[in-house]
């Protein structure tokens, strides 16, 4: 199904609410605009395969334009409304859009991608007019809002967050079915592992423009059920909002959990959480001991599940597994999972070693980068796919992961995985976030080196400095240990929480080289 199948029935429903402003869209309506949109690209001459381009914030608006693009068997293409104009022009133009929409609430930076993307022939603007952008609302009023009879499924075209370089287009074939056919991967899942359906109401505090966030939120659609957008993640609005909207399932990245559990307890037992039965998460590890606070305040409602925007595979784990393989992922639930050291070989249970999925076929292409797309195969095995993450199998088949690949520290001939160290930090009272590199060493090739940044009046030095390197040492083995701690105002993190560390590392690596 999608949002036209609920439009019949429940023309009224709320389709997306944004958690702040109130503000509505109704399945009616989501139907009929999306429709109008449908018209005005093909009257434009957009064919299958075409693609279009979102640049947002959150808004109700997002929606309007994925379900027209999805429901005419076109790529939508949404862009990180945080990077620069000559990145968010790379994407546009990498991608092959034929289109651009953007929300006024990103004014400045349209106005400089539209001059830099001159070529693309349709570029429309909404909540506002904005500089070399058509009124989106004009071209919806002049299209019809009759479905087409022809509406086959289009698909996403997502670019990598860029956490290890510049950000790679995940392509997939579009499927040979119309729209309201059944077909779909992700929502079958979503029912059967969260109970999806018409009744939920479902938070969403992430980017639209995010792989989970997007996708999830559009399942919500597939359901009829009820998406609750936030307009950004704040710690105490996200639980007012579960409050006030009688919130059922939300979706959450570690970093969210760490500034709840950071709020002061009386803010922390302030709203009334009760409607809440299911809190998916993913993006990134959670440390245990964080995840066990949230299950110690939420209750046993927090599900994980491991996979990425290419959807090589996916793990899952309820809470009540968790509980008894705590710091697991899960076990595959689509896809085989194989273990490998450096040369390929599959290793045992227990071996840390690179994490691949086996399906019939690898689902995705990298855009133009075909020596991405062999480089995420296997050596021998061409429909095994990984992420770059590490991690091992146990002899249950339940996946636990290391750390990123391209984020291992080799400090005298031993791997490091920086994120056991940053696991470690995370709760301390005066840090409010961490990250931990490998920063060059003329005798060990790279030491540890832990970048915080200190919460709210604490005050970074030597002595703060002191206490968390004893912290760590008391807690772990003294070579993974960092040996020095520096202290900065902020840390490059993606909207979604993910460590943006190349940018990190390159501050250390470009002093090294002076």
């Amino acid at each position: 199904m999608y949002p036209g199948t609920h439009a019949a029935t429940q023309p009224d429903k709320p389709a997306v609410i944004m958690a702040g402003s109130g503000d509505r869209l109704t399945y009616g309506e989501l139907e009929e605009r999306s429709a109008r949109l449908a018209n005005a690209l093909r009257a434009k001459g957009f064919t299958k395969g075409d693609t279009v381009a979102l640049l947002t914030d959150n808004s109700v608006r997002a929606y309007e334009v994925y379900w027209a693009a999805v429901r005419s068997g076109l790529y939508i293409a949404a862009v990180n409304s945080h990077l620069s104009p000559p990145e968010v022009a790379y994407i546009v133009e990498d991608s092959g859009a034929k289109a651009l929409v953007v929300s006024a609430a990103l004014d400045e930076l349209a106005r400089e991608v539209a001059e830099l993307v001159s070529g693309v022939p349709v570029k429309l603007a909404y909540g506002g007019p904005v500089p070399g952008y058509d009124d989106y609302d004009a071209a919806l009023a002049g299209a019809s809002a009759e479905v087409p009879d022809d509406q086959p499924a289009g698909a996403d075209m997502l670019y990598s967050s860029g956490t290890t370089g510049r950000p790679k287009g995940i392509r997939v074939s579009l499927p040979e079915r119309q729209i309201d056919e059944p077909g779909d991967l992700l929502r079958p899942l979503l029912e059967a592992m969260y109970g999806f359906d018409s009744g939920i109401t479902y938070l969403s505090p992430a980017p639209v423009y995010h792989a989970a966030p997007l996708r999830f939120g559009a399942c919500v659609h597939a359901v009829g059920g009820t998406l609750v957008m936030m307009e950004r993640f704040e710690p105490e609005a996200a639980l007012r909002a579960i409050e006030t909207y009688r919130v059922t399932h939300s979706q959450w990245v570690p970093t969210m959990f760490v500034r709840m559990l950071k709020l002061p307890d009386e803010v922390r037992s302030r709203y009334d959480l009760s409607s809440h039965r299911v809190a998916v998460h993913a993006a990134a590890p959670c440390p245990v001991e964080v995840k066990r606070a949230m299950m110690d305040w939420w209750g046993p409602i927090l599900y994980e599940y491991y996979s990425s925007t290419e959807g090589a595979g996916m793990t899952f784990i309820s809470p009540q597994e968790w509980l008894d393989k705590p710091g697991s992922v899960g076990r595959a639930g689509l896809g085989v999972i194989h273990v490998c050291d450096d040369e390929g070989r599959e290793l045992s249970a227990g071996e840390i070693g690179t994490v691949y999925f086996e399906r019939e076929e690898v689902p995705f292409t990298y855009h133009n980068a075909p020596e991405k797309t062999r480089d995420a195969q296997h050596p021998d095995h061409p429909t095994w796919a990984t992420n770059g993450d590490v991690g091992y199998v146990d002899s249950d088949g339940y996946l636990f992961l290391t750390d990123r690949k391209a984020f291992m520290i080799i400090s005298g001939g031993v791997n490091i995985y920086p994120q056991e160290v940053e696991d470690v930090l995370t709760l301390h009272p005066a840090v409010y976030d961490v990250a931990v590199i490998g920063i060059p060493d003329p005798e060990m090739g790279e030491q540890v080196k832990a970048v915080v940044q200190p919460a709210s009046g604490v005050d970074p030095g030597p002595e703060l400095e002191a206490e968390l390197l004893h912290y760590v040492r008391d807690r772990i083995a003294h070579y993974k240990a960092p040996r020095s701690v520096d202290f900065v105002d902020e840390l490059p993190r993606t909207p979604t929480g993910k460590l943006v560390k190349h940018k990190l590392k390159q501050r250390y690596t470009a002093a090294a080289s002076h």
